[in-house]
């Protein structure tokens, strides 16, 4: 089904990221209780968090190798037992699915929109949430970054997912909670709305034309 975005180019499909989107954040007790385990305070975990995070998504890590590697870079000393337990604790984290998302999902299947996930994910979160989520079967094509070997926003990641769906960029709406992968998006020439809240996404689809909008409970 081809959909006028503000009436012009037609929109027929919907990729849709993961962390943030499809999923809650975390709240900040969790970071907390991980930065705590490694001797270190919100910000400069951050920064460790990120500073390999890449690698990791990008299946170049294992969970165990991007684990000790932030321990070294924080000066903890971190048994395998601990890193088995922040192993877990990293994937049941972001395990809180956005449920109004997760329905809006539904609603573009029913109405004949493609869809599709693309996200940075390790290969724990991805057997996760293969496991654990039966909305998974709702998406026309999945791309993972740990399986593909690219991250967003390698512009090549979003071409692979385009072809696995099988529709040109400007048929296309991208959402996703980082500006930087919103702007990769852009370039290619998709759609793409940067997502912060669902009340927030449902007005700027308002303001773009597109019909189908998520249901704010």
């Amino acid at each position: 089904m081809a959909i006028d975005g503000n009436g012009a180019t037609k929109i027929t499909a919907v990729i849709l990221d993961y962390g943030e989107v499809l999923c809650h954040r975390p709240p900040n007790e969790e970071f907390h209780r991980l930065a705590k385990v490694f001797g270190a305070d919100g910000k400069s975990f951050q920064k460790l968090w990120d500073k390999n995070r890449g690698a990791f998504d990008r299946g170049d890590l294992t969970a165990q190798a991007y684990w000790a590697a932030l321990a070294e870079d924080a000066g903890a000393d971190i048994g395998p037992e601990q890193i088995d337990h922040v192993c877990k604790w990293d994937v049941s984290m972001w395990g809180s699915a956005n449920v109004q998302m997760v329905a809006w999902l539904r609603r573009l299947r029913e109405a004949g929109i493609k869809t599709a996930l693309l996200s940075n994910m390790h290969h724990s979160m991805i057997a996760y949430l293969r496991e654990n989520f039966d909305w998974m079967d709702q998406f026309d094509f999945i791309t993972f970054s740990a399986e593909v070997r690219l991250i967003k926003p390698d512009a090549a990641i979003y071409e692979h997912t385009l072809r696995g769906l099988g529709v040109r960029p400007r048929e296309t709406l991208f959402v996703d909670d980082r500006e930087i992968n919103i702007q990769a998006a852009r370039e290619i020439g998709m759609k793409a709305v940067k997502f912060r809240s669902t009340e927030q996404l449902r007005k700027d689809l308002e303001k773009i034309g597109f019909p189908i909008l998520p249901v704010l409970e």
